[in-house]
């Protein structure tokens, strides 16, 4: 693709929400500078643990990425040579963002598709080794639901990154979604707590260990800072033990975010 070509096919959408950068200096640009390094983190917290477990590739592994939006974590499957990655998303706009990304990236188009459509009814065809389940759990009012379904696809991997509860016991506390483009299924979703993850996973054969943050920089990450956000990986069957365990005290209480510096935080 000419850079051109490219640069007018970017500015064509109105919004990214991860940044992208391709040859000759073109790249995409988030409303929210802290962003870019938002995902650099989260990339480092909860993609590198993943490659951990896998030998350092995902070669001979299917990965499905749901809630893809614009494919940044499908690239990375890609890019760690995954056979093959089906990202899925509600929204049109965030297909086509991921097709264009993955061209532009010279992904070979048979290692790839996305498709559009609600992950509750939309039919998701074959086995897939790995899962990715990034900024989703907790904007669904069916956890259990979407658990089922990402287990019935045969993984041996899930991984997830999800708003938790405060709470010590094995309960989803009752919020509510003020974004419209964030709502999966209904505005009222449930937010998981640390024991409900562990419960989750369990209740499908599966393993789960929330994964030590890593961050070297918490621009743009003020859930993750104040420990009101997590990645897990759950297994079926490979050993979690070569993995750094999150072991940090509960939740911080809602008073201590004042003793904090104030920074922007994000989704997903």
């Amino acid at each position: 693709m000419e850079p051109r070509e490219l640069q007018e096919r970017i500015s064509a959408f109105p919004r990214w929400h991860y940044r992208f950068e391709f040859e000759h200096g073109i790249a995409t640009r988030p409303p929210d500078p802290g962003m870019a390094n938002r995902h650099e983190q989260r990339r480092r917290y909860i993609f590198e643990p993943l490659l951990t477990l896998t030998g350092g590739s995902l070669r001979g592994r299917r990965v499905l990425d749901l809630g893809c939006n614009a494919g940044y974590w499908s690239l990375l499957a890609a890019e760690a040579h995954a056979d093959f990655v089906l990202g899925v998303d509600a929204r049109e706009v965030h297909i086509e963002q991921a097709n264009l990304v993955l061209e532009a990236k010279g992904v070979d188009r048979s290692r790839y598709r996305f498709e559009q459509g609600n992950l509750f009814t939309h039919p998701i065809e074959g086995r897939y080794d790995v899962v990715l389940c990034l900024g989703l759990l907790d904007h669904v009012a069916k956890p259990v639901e979407l658990f089922d379904l990402m287990a019935r696809n045969g993984p041996e991997l899930i991984v997830l990154d999800t708003e938790i509860s405060r709470s010590k016991e094995s309960v989803f506390d009752v919020a509510s979604l003020h974004d419209p483009d964030s709502v999966v299924d209904h505005e009222m979703v449930l937010i998981p707590s640390r024991q409900a993850i562990y419960e989750l996973a369990g209740e499908f054969g599966m393993a789960a260990v929330p994964l030590a943050p890593n961050m070297t920089d918490y621009t743009g990450m003020l859930d993750y800072e104040r420990g009101r956000r997590l990645a897990f990986i759950c297994s079926a069957s490979i050993p979690l033990s070569g993995l750094a365990i999150e072991r940090r005290p509960p939740l911080l209480p809602w008073w201590a975010g004042a003793l904090l510096p104030r920074r922007r935080g994000g989704a997903r």
